[in-house]
C-alpha cells in the first residue's frame, strides 16, 4: 500500500532498504517478491549481520547491494568504514569510480561527475582481513550469549528474547535483545536499564525508529507503529564476545533480583 501510494503521488521509491537488525535476517523472500513486482532494487543494511544467513544464503548477498560495517563496535572491525557487496562488475566498477572521487581517465585531474572519498587504506583493510580468521569464533561466542539469555529469561513471564522464528533464519546475534511486557511483568524497559546501570552494566534501548527522529519529522510515514512499540519496550543487553563467566553471573544476579 505504501509503495502504491508513493507511485500514485509521482514519487516512486528509488530503493527498498532492508535492515537485518541486531544480526537477525529480515524476511527477504517476501521483501524481494514485493521489490520484483514493482521493479525496485533492494539494498541490504547488513551492518550488524556479518555471518548471518537467510535460507543458508549470507546476509548482504540477498539484494542488489549489501552493506557491511567494520565500525569499532561490530563483530570484526577495521576501526571504521565498511564494505559494499555487488553482484555485477558494472555495479562494482561504478561504486569504485564514485568512491575514489569520480576522477576521469585523464593525465590531469578532471571530474565529469560528483565523487566521494570513501577509500579504505591498505593498513586497515589488512586488519580486517586478519580478523576474518576469528569471525567464526566470535559468532559462536555471540550465539552462546544469546543462549545464556534465553535460559535466564525462560522462567520470567512477560519477557521475550529476540530469537530466530524458524530454522530458515541464522543470526550472528551481534546483540541480544529482549522485549518486556509491562502489563505482565509490572516493570518496564527503562527501570531495568537503570537497575543494570546502577551496577555498572551497560544496556541500551532498541533503535529509535526513523519516523521518530527529529531530522525526518516532515517525512511521510507508513506503518502500524510496530517499531515504536519495540523501541518503547525493547532493551539490548551486554553481548560482547569476550564476556566472562563472572560477567554473566553478575548480569544474571542483577536481572533476577530486578524481576523478583
Amino acid at each position: 500500500e505504501a509503495i502504491e501510494d508513493r507511485i500514485q503521488k509521482g514519487k516512486a521509491p528509488k530503493a527498498i532498504i532492508v535492515v537485518h537488525l541486531y544480526g537477525m535476517p529480515a524476511k527477504m523472500e517476501e521483501i524481494n517478491e514485493i521489490a520484483t513486482k514493482y521493479n525496485i532494487p533492494v539494498i541490504e543494511d547488513a551492518a550488524e549481520a556479518l555471518g548471518s544467513k537467510y535460507k543458508k544464503q549470507a546476509c548482504g548477498t540477498l539484494g542488489r547491494f549489501g552493506i557491511l560495517s567494520f565500525n569499532g563496535n561490530k563483530i570484526i572491525t577495521t576501526s571504521g568504514g565498511g564494505a559494499l557487496v555487488c553482484h555485477t562488475k558494472e555495479d562494482r566498477d561504478k561504486a569504485v569510480f564514485l568512491s575514489t572521487q569520480a576522477r576521469d581517465n585523464a593525465p590531469h585531474y578532471q571530474h565529469s561527475h560528483i565523487g566521494y572519498n570513501y577509500r579504505m587504506s591498505n593498513i586497515v583493510a589488512g586488519i580486517g582481513r586478519g580478523q576474518m580468521e576469528v569471525l567464526p569464533d566470535r559468532i559462536e561466542a555471540r550465539r552462546k550469549m544469546h543462549e545464556f539469555y534465553v535460559e535466564l529469561f525462560s522462567g520470567i513471564n512477560g519477557v521475550d528474547v529476540f530469537s530466530e522464528p524458524t530454522p530458515d533464519y541464522y543470526s550472528n546475534h551481534w546483540l541480544s535483545a529482549i522485549i518486556i511486557d509491562p502489563e505482565i511483568t509490572g516493570r518496564n524497559r527503562e527501570e531495568l536499564r537503570l537497575a543494570l546501570l546502577e551496577n555498572n552494566i551497560e544496556s541500551r534501548p532498541l533503535w529509535k525508529p526513523m519516523h521518530l527522529q527529529p531530522v525526518f519529522a516532515d517525512a511521510p510515514y507508513y506503518g502500524e507503529n510496530v517499531a515504536e512499540e519495540l523501541f518503547n519496550n525493547g532493551l539490548c543487553l551486554p553481548s560482547g564476545s569476550n564476556l566472562s563467566d563472572k560477567d554473566r553471573e553478575r548480569i544474571a544476579n542483577v536481572i533476577k533480583n530486578f524481576f523478583n
